[in-house]
C-alpha cells in the first residue's frame, strides 16, 4: 500500500503501540481487499459495545487498547449495549453482567467515544454528509447512510471501526470508491407503505441477492422505511448500499437499462412473514430494532392512548437515552404498557434464559432473535402486536 510519510510512522511505532496496532488493523485490511491507499474519515460507529456479543476476551481487547493510551481522532459514536445502564433490574439483568457492561462503556469513554449507544446515531449527534468517508460497524444504520445520505463506508467489523476512529482513516477499497457503487439488479416493488411491509421488503431482497446492490423502484419510502429495510437487508443478506428511485442521492448516475429486473409483490411479502413466525404465543413483546425514532414514538403512544394493557406479556420499547428524553409525554403512556428502555435492544440483552418466545414487528429481530437468543419468534406488524396486549 502506498502510504504517506505520517502513516508510515505511525506504522513503524513511531507515535506509540496502540496507534501502530491499529494502523496494522487498517493496513492488512487494505492488502487484502486490494486497497492501494488509505482515506481519511470524519466519523466512526462501533459496534461490541454488549457485553453479551464482545465477552471476557473483548473486554479485555479494550483494556489493552486504553493501556496503550490510544483516544479517537474523529467523532465516533457506539452500538445499543446488553442492558438500559439505569433500568437494567427491570430487564431482569444480573449483577454480574451489569458490572461488566459499565465497564465496557468506561472503556470506550476514556478512548473519546460517544456513549450514546444507538443504533440510529444518523439521527443524534453523527450526521455524515454526503460525499464524507465515514467507517460504520452497525449494519443497518452504514447502510443507511450509504444509501439515504450518500456518504461512504463498508460494512467493517468492530475492531476495524475502531481501529479507523482511533487513526482518523481506513483503507480506500470497496464502497469508497464509486465504481463499486453501481447497481446490481433492479427491483420492482409493488407494495403498501407501511414499515412492517418495507421491514418485509427489506427481508426478501436480502434473501435473494446477498451482498448485490438493488436499484428499487415504485416505492418513497420516508426514514423510518428506509431503517426498516436497510435492517432486514443487512440481516437476511449483506447488503451495504441500495438505491432509491428519486431519494437515493447517487441514483441518477447509473445506468440500469441493462440489469436484471425482479419484481416484489405482496405474495413475496406474505411468504417471509411466514418463514419469519414459528409461534403463535409470545411471553415477550419488543420494539426499536433498529431503535425507535421519535416519529414511531409519538405513533406507538398515539395507538396506545386510552387502552388497557392485558396482564401476563412483557413488553419492551427501545429508542435512544437523547428520544426518550424528547418525548416525556408518549412516554408516560407507554410505560402503561411495559418499559421505555435506553441504550439497548432485545438482541444485544442476555434475554434467553428469561424468555424463550419473543414477538417483534422488525424482520432483523426475526432473524437475529432464534440465531442469537434461541428464541421462537412472532414477526407481525406494531398494530398486531399491541392488539395482543389491549
Amino acid at each position: 500500500m502506498d502510504l504517506n510519510k505520517e502513516e508510515q510512522q505511525i506504522l513503524d511505532g513511531e507515535f506509540g503501540e496502540g496507534t501502530q496496532q491499529a494502523m496494522e488493523l487498517i493496513v492488512a485490511l487494505g492488502k487484502i481487499y486490494g486497497a492501494k491507499n488509505l482515506v481519511d474519515i470524519t466519523s466512526a460507529h462501533l459496534s461490541g459495545a454488549s457485553y453479551k456479543t464482545i465477552g471476557d476476551g473483548g473486554l479485555l481487547y479494550l483494556k489493552n487498547m486504553v493501556r496503550k493510551g490510544v483516544k479517537v481522532k474523529v467523532t465516533s459514536t457506539l452500538n445499543p449495549i446488553g442492558m438500559d445502564r439505569t433500568r437494567w433490574t427491570k430487564m431482569h439483568v444480573s449483577e454480574h453482567f451489569a458490572k461488566k457492561q459499565a465497564e465496557i462503556l468506561e472503556l470506550y469513554n476514556t478512548m473519546g467515544v460517544k456513549t450514546t449507544c444507538s443504533c440510529i446515531p444518523y439521527t443524534g449527534t453523527n450526521i455524515p454528509k454526503f460525499g464524507d468517508h465515514v467507517a460504520w460497524a452497525e449494519s443497518s444504520a452504514l447502510s443507511f447512510v450509504n444509501s439515504y445520505i450518500g456518504a461512504r463506508t463498508n460494512r467493517e467489523g468492530g475492531p476495524g471501526a475502531l481501529a479507523a476512529a482511533i487513526l482518523g482513516k481506513t483503507a480506500n477499497y470497496g464502497l469508497h470508491q464509486k465504481k463499486n457503487r453501481c447497481p446490481t439488479v433492479v427491483v420492482d416493488v409493488d407494495i403498501a407503505n407501511s414499515i412492517f411491509e418495507y421491514s418485509l421488503l427489506g427481508h426478501v431482497v436480502g434473501s435473494m441477492i446477498g451482498n448485490g446492490i438493488p436499484y428499487y423502484r415504485g416505492i418513497t419510502p420516508g426514514i423510518e422505511e428506509v431503517k426498516a429495510m436497510a435492517a432486514s437487508m443487512a440481516s437476511s443478506g449483506a447488503i451495504a448500499l441500495f438505491h432509491i428511485e428519486n431519494i437515493t442521492p447517487e441514483h441518477k448516475d447509473f445506468d440500469t437499462s441493462n440489469l436484471d429486473v425482479i419484481n416484489i409483490g405482496k405474495k413475496d411479502l406474505e411468504a417471509a412473514r411466514e418463514d419469519l413466525n414459528d409461534t403463535n404465543d409470545v411471553q415477550l413483546i419488543a420494539f426499536g430494532c433498529p431503535h425507535l425514532t421519535e416519529k414511531e414514538m409519538h405513533e406507538i403512544a398515539s395507538l396506545l392512548k386510552g387502552k388497557k394493557k392485558k396482564a401476563g406479556i412483557e413488553v419492551w420499547f427501545c429508542t435512544s437515552s437523547s428520544i426518550r428524553t424528547k418525548c416525556p409525554s408518549d412516554v408516560k403512556i407507554m410505560e402503561e404498557f411495559g418499559h421505555v428502555l435506553a441504550d439497548t435492544c432485545v438482541v444485544v440483552s442476555p434475554i434467553e434464559g428469561v424468555f424463550s418466545r419473543t414477538g417483534t414487528n422488525s424482520c432483523k429481530a426475526g432473524n437475529y432473535l432464534s440465531a442469537l437468543c434461541s428464541q421462537k419468534v412472532m414477526c407481525r406488524d406494531i398494530v398486531d402486536l399491541l392488539r395482543i396486549v389491549q
